[in-house]
């Protein structure tokens, strides 16, 4: 019985080592690119700009496909 208590302690021990090592990483990056973004306010928004663009272009591609299969084969609107 004390075998599956220390598995279980160390399974739990990689998971917060796990958990940690994840953590510091999200934060390094989170600080590299504030660095990045107070270095290049121009690009960092040029960036942001094509992302949103990149988003909104997909949405109303998405809206087009769903208005498209609303449509019967004639052309004509379900109802």
């Amino acid at each position: 019985m004390s075998d599956d208590k220390d598995t279980a302690n160390g399974g739990t021990a990689q998971e917060k080592s796990f958990f940690e090592r994840a953590q510091e990483a999200i934060e390094s990056a989170v600080e590299s690119t504030v660095e990045a973004v107070k270095e290049h306010p121009l690009a960092a928004s040029a960036i942001a700009a094509g992302a949103a663009a990149a988003v909104a272009g997909a949405a109303y591609g998405a809206s087009k496909l769903l208005d498209k299969d609303d449509e019967d084969a004639d052309g004509s609107a379900k109802g």
